[in-house]
Parts: structure tokens; sequence; C-alpha cells
């Protein structure tokens, strides 16, 4: 799609642009697909050019592409299947640029040290993956920089309210949270950012976690999102097979700070992996779109069942709901992710868990087959009691991330499980 205009492309949709955009076919011997640059160095045709490449990269006058830090250097700096990637999935988001990363945990913790200073404070809404709790309590307060936690939901905004200050650097908010499905609003947030003043004049950053939900159903830049981060493992990926990351802005000073520490720290994915992530774009409506139909199915079926207390669901919200506006306002789809609350604890949990035959009794989410754990026991297993209790991780909780597998084959499995309950 080299030869469409920038007017063109306002009118295509990502779906159709994630098949083509970034890549010409003719620069690759006329390949439909990007082939994977399993390269570590890229050849210079004068020296004159490898100055001012890596002038380029230093950030000493524009970049020949434009958004791109410099012509193409050496795969820890740049390579073409990271940029066609990064490309896509700025045209997925809405934002301008994208980085991307290793992991999830790479892109979080790199954009975090990238625009955080010792003496910076952020303000957390939990629950939330367990690992970026983990590290913020714990890495990024030996480093001087404090985070208040608060509970994720309606009433976030007014917590929010009672821990800003003029150290506040960010708000980080994962949404729906992990791994409850708690909604908070996040133009709210950005009202709260907006009125504070900083001490240093920087000001007050909207931080977004969207694996959850995931680019088809949410783009948090349209309530104020200033950095977007993701698990790419998850609906990005979406087959269990690839694990990576992506941060993205729309502020080209706060993506140059985030890649140039990407850079030093080394955390980039490598030309493989960006190249399945690239393919994956491809199917991630369709993927999406299929597990979110499986997913309300399921979740109809388990709001009416006797030994389910309660399930957490976004296509379950209602209009009186207290997320319900939130919902509308910031997602067009419910997503796929399931929290199961069932009648007991710990044991009945395990009893459901270890009887599922179809869906898989493993981490992660966002993939083309079901999965089911147990947060408290697993992936939020390094919180504190009390951490725990707060964010409403408890025993009895189960969280589900429904395939693409028959829903009728689903809803059987549950059945089944649930009669060992």
């Amino acid at each position: 799609m080299s030869n469409l205009t920038s007017a063109e492309m306002s009118r295509l949709h990502p779906e159709t642009l994630a098949l083509s955009h970034g890549f010409d076919p003719f620069l690759s011997e006329g390949s439909v697909k990007p082939p994977v640059f399993m390269t570590s160095t890229f050849a210079f045709r004068k020296a004159e050019d490898g100055k001012k490449f890596f002038a380029w990269m230093r950030g000493e006058g524009g970049a020949p592409t434009g958004k791109h830090q410099a012509g193409l250097i050496y795969s820890r700096f740049n390579n073409p299947n990271l940029e066609i990637f990064e490309d896509r999935m700025a045209i997925w988001e809405g934002m301008k640029g994208a980085c991307s990363f290793a992991s999830g945990m790479a892109a979080i913790s790199t954009a975090l040290l990238a625009t955080h200073l010792p003496g910076d404070e952020v303000i957390v809404c939990t629950p939330l993956y367990g690992g970026t709790e983990t590290f913020m309590r714990g890495f990024l307060a030996k480093f001087g920089i404090k985070c208040h936690f608060i509970i994720a939901g309606v009433g976030a905004p007014a917590e929010a309210a009672k821990v800003m200050s003029a150290a506040t650097r960010s708000i980080f908010i994962e949404t729906p949270a992990n791994p409850n499905n708690r909604l908070t609003d996040i133009t709210a947030m950005k009202e709260l950012a907006t009125q504070q003043t900083r001490r240093d004049g920087r000001g007050v950053l909207i931080m977004i976690d969207n694996t959850m939900a995931g680019p088809v159903y949410s783009q948090p830049v349209k309530q104020g999102a200033d950095i977007v981060l993701y698990s790419a493992t998850k609906f990005i990926g979406g087959h269990s097979d690839i694990v990576g990351g992506v941060a993205l802005a729309d502020d080209m000073g706060l993506l140059k700070a985030i890649g140039s520490l990407r850079n030093s720290l080394g955390g980039m994915p490598n030309p493989h992996t960006a190249w399945l992530l690239t393919r994956s774009l491809e199917t991630l409506k369709i993927r999406a779109e299929a597990s979110a139909r499986n997913a309300q199915r399921c979740a109809d079926f388990l709001v009416t069942h006797p030994k389910v207390r309660a399930v957490s669901f976004l296509g379950l919200l209602k209009q009186g709901d207290p997320e319900y506006e939130i919902y509308r306002k910031q997602h067009n789809g419910p997503g796929s992710l399931i929290s199961l609350y069932l009648h007991g604890g710990e044991k009945e949990a395990f009893a459901f868990l270890d009887h599922l035959k179809v869906m898989k009794l493993a981490v992660s989410l966002g993939s083309t087959e079901s999965l089911a754990q147990h947060p408290a026991a697993m992936t939020h297993s390094g919180l504190s009691a009390e951490a725990k209790l707060a964010s409403g991780v408890s025993d009895d909780l189960v969280r589900i991330s429904i395939g693409i597998e028959n829903v009728d084959d689903l809803i059987w499995d549950l059945t089944q499980a649930l009669e060992h309950v």
C-alpha cells in the first residue's frame, strides 16, 4: 500500500491496513508478505550514510523515514520487521507511533522508567497484572518512585484525587482490571491529571495497560491516554506461541524516550518474533470477534448456574449497573475474559479447574484456545494477603479466557467441570 495517499489511508479500516501497511513488496523481490530480516547489522552504501544514520539515531536532525529513529543500522536499534509491526500497531491503536518489545513486562517497565524520575509518584488502579504490581512495589520503590495503590472502578477518580499531588507523574490503569474485569473511567482520570500542576512542569501522564481488552474493543487514546501498553503475547499474538510487548504514544517525545531506553536496555523483540506478531495482526479482528461471541454465550450460561456465586463479564453489564456508562464510553465490544466466582473457595475452584477437558489449565489469555486459571494461587500469588483482599482477588475466583472453539463444546466442558464442584 505504499502508493496510497494520506487521504486514502484515512478512509481505510485497521483490518485492511494490517495486511499491507508499512511494506513495499518491490523492495523485497516482489514478495507479497514481508520476509524475516534475520540480520544483526545492515550495510551502508557509503561511509557518509553511516555517519548520518548514527546522528539521526542520537536525535541530531530529522530521521530519514519520518517517525523512525534512523536509517537501518543494527537490529538492537531498528529492523524492518520491528518497524512494520510497529507501524501496523499504531494504525490499530489510532496513535502516532509504537515501540515493540520482547515481552509485555519489558514494555511496561521500560515505559515507566523512561518517563519517571526519583521523587515522582504513580497512582495505580488495582487489581492489575501481578508482575506489574510486583515491579512497582519492589523495583520502582528502590529507585525512589512511590506508588499509591487505589481500587479500580467507578470510585477510582475520587480516590485518586485524595493522593494526587505536585509529585504525581502518572496514573496507571489496567482496563478492564486483571483479573476481575472492573472498569475505571479514563476520561475522568484525564480531567484530574490536567488539573494538577506539577512542581517541575512535566505534567501527569495517563498510562493504560490495554492487554485485557485489546485494540479491537478499546482504543484508550480516544479517552485521553498518553501511553498505551500491551502484552502482545495475548490477543495481538493470539496463538500462545509468541512472547512480546508494545508501547504506543501520540507524543513523539515520549515515544523517543521509551525507544531510546529500549535501545540501551536491549529489550526489543527478535526479527522472527516481530514477523510472527505482524502475521497475527492480520487475523486479530476475526479472532477477537469469534472469541467475544463465544464468551457472551458462556457468560450467559454461567450466570444462571447454581454453583456460581457471580460472573463478571463486560457483556453482562446493563443500564443501571455502576460501570455500564464507562463500558459504553470506552468499549465497542465485551472482549472474551470472564471472571467466575464459585460458591466456596480454593478447594471448589481447584476441583472445577482440574476437571476441565476442552479448556486448558494455563495462565495467559487472548489465544485461540480457551484458558482457565486461579489468579490467587497463580498469576497474582505474589501479592500480599492484604493486597489480594483489597483488590478482590479471592480464593473462589477463576479467570477464563474464551477462545474460538465451538461454543457448544465449551458450554459442555463448563457443565461437566461444574458437576465436580
